[in-house]
């Protein structure tokens, strides 16, 4: 490979060590450093996805890294997102584009032969424009049924001339197992590509684990570059749906909101209600649909990545009747991307985008409008605005960011409270609706809650009708503000933690 950029790369002895954050504080401490760095996963499955600024679609944790690093996200830092659909059915997006609905068969036969230089170029393009390049890969290198047609791990450490990290979570037990027993499972030249490790997640003294270092370094001669602490409260979103297995439900009492997300079995970008689990005045529940949804101030329904099947599971389990009662008992309830599309009258998919059997479906008739799919997906960053009919109150014209991805959109009557993209047009693009008593809302933006203000009086607008006092908005969370000061404290760690200079050492750089 002619390109000049420094790679190393990070690689787990499982899902869910923490590659990702550990990437991104990475890719934070190097842009402290001066560095031009990017970061780097050939493939990702993920229903947390990131629309770039020329409208392409990749997973949501380069995002995140790009950010770390101080770069706008582009397209090659993700070549290829993996987005579940149904069972053994995947969205398969290339270089941001959607390629097909693949099975795993289909995808592995048909596709990843030619996968190989896609992901080549991307890397390429990533070593010539930077100076250091921090790799991700994908589970683990030692899955001994996939590694033949594996294109995330390994093969692109060779294909990067990067050496390989492994990195290994403590905090669910067998961790020095997990690492021998991954190594022993590599070939001798894939050893070879090994150039150290990181225990992450632990929770105590380090130095009642020194024995079990010492003897990892004896046995494997490989350096352990460092500890790193379990982190709590980082702020920093987090990949896919295994995070959102860490999320419990909760109750929600006392003085604090009761806002309840219902966690949808295809649920996407929940990474837009992390604002709202922030807020100290908050309680976020991600409730099952079959589980109760009790009495509280808000239900959210998120994104998805099966709009009709989810829908038909939320009226199967019973979940759709409690969001019902919830909302004639008072709650507020709101609706983001495909969870505002199940909110309307009637869903209709002339195209079986959504579901190759349902062709129309009811919707939970809590707002006046019609849904209709289309194979066309619409990825994008948007600018919006709240219009001035009186019933938003104090939302009213706020000026809006966030993103959407989306199949098809929705009519309603031109005279409700709505949601308008930028710049106004003479004919709106409508992406948002209130009922008259904003009681129930929706809108296809993705990050609607990251809008500071917005989500503050929102957040208001429930403790006043709770009996509670509003918080000033003078103290309102900057959400932007909070993100960057969580990834400086991520890499304020990893210097910590990390013995950086080997590090520099293994990666040849100066």
């Amino acid at each position: 490979m002619s390109a000049n950029g420094k790679c190393i790369m990070l690689q787990g002895t499982s899902s869910h060590v923490g590659k990702s954050l550990l990437a991104a504080g990475l890719c934070r401490h190097f842009y402290r450093k001066g560095f031009r760095v990017a970061p780097f996963k050939s493939q990702n499955m993920a229903l947390n996805s990131y629309v770039t600024s020329d409208g392409l679609e990749i997973g949501r944790a380069q995002g995140v890294q790009a950010e770390a690093a101080g770069l706008a996200a582009r397209v090659e830092m993700n070549p290829i997102l993996l987005k579940p659909k149904e069972d053994m059915v995947a969205q398969v997006i290339v270089m941001g584009k959607p390629y097909g609905d693949l099975s795993a068969r289909e995808y592995r036969d048909n596709y990843l032969p030619t996968a190989l230089e896609v992901v080549a170029k991307a890397l390429d393009k990533l070593r010539n424009e930077n100076q250091v390049v921090v790799i991700e890969g994908a589970g683990s290198p030692a899955e001994i049924n996939l590694k033949e047609r594996d294109i995330a791990n390994m093969r692109i450490a060779f294909m990067a001339e990067a050496p390989v990290i492994l990195v290994a979570d403590i905090d669910r037990g067998g961790v020095f197992a997990s690492l021998l027993g991954t190594l022993e499972l590599l070939t001798l030249e894939e050893r070879q590509k090994v150039a150290g490790f990181i225990i992450n997640k632990f929770r105590g003294d380090v130095s009642l684990l020194q024995p079990g270092l010492d003897f990892l370094e004896e046995r494997t001669g490989l350096p352990v570059l460092g500890v790193v602490p379990f982190i709590k409260d980082l702020g920093i979103e987090e990949e896919d749906s295994v995070s959102l297995q860490d999320k419990k439900a909760g109750t929600g009492s006392g003085d604090e909101l009761n806002i309840v997300v219902v966690k949808l079995p295809h649920i996407s970008n929940y990474t837009d209600f992390d604002p709202l689990e922030a807020e100290e005045d908050v309680t976020l529940r991600y409730v099952e649909p079959h589980q109760k949804i009790g009495f509280p101030d808000a239900v959210i329904i998120p994104g998805t990545k099966n709009t009709t099947n989810d829908l038909l599971f939320l009226n199967s389990s019973g979940c759709a009747r409690q969001i019902q009662e919830a909302y004639h008992k008072g709650a507020h309830v709101v609706g983001i991307c495909g969870g505002f599309q199940m909110m309307g009258e009637t869903l209709l998919d002339p195209d079986r985008t959504e579901s190759r059997e349902v062709a129309e479906i009811k919707g939970l008739n809590l707002l006046p409008m019609t849904t209709t799919f289309c194979s066309q997906k619409l990825t994008r960053q948007v600018k919006a605005r709240v219009s001035s009919h009186k019933a938003w109150g104090d939302l009213a014209g706020l000026e809006l960011e966030g993103y959407e991805i989306r199949h098809g959109g929705s009519t309603a009557p031109r005279d409700m409270p709505c949601i308008s993209v930028l710049p106004e047009d003479q004919e709106e693009e409508v992406i948002g609706l209130a009922s008259e008593d904003m009681c129930i809302m929706g809108s296809y933006l993705h990050n609607l809650f990251h809008n500071d203000l917005f989500r503050h009086r929102w957040l208001n607008a429930l403790r006043v009708k709770r009996g509670l006092p509003p918080l000033d908005t003078k103290i309102v969370m900057e959400t932007k503000k909070r993100r960057e000061e969580s990834y400086d404290r991520l890499a304020s760690i990893l210097t910590e933690s990390l013995d950086m200079e080997k590090l520099y050492h293994i990666m040849e750089l100066s």
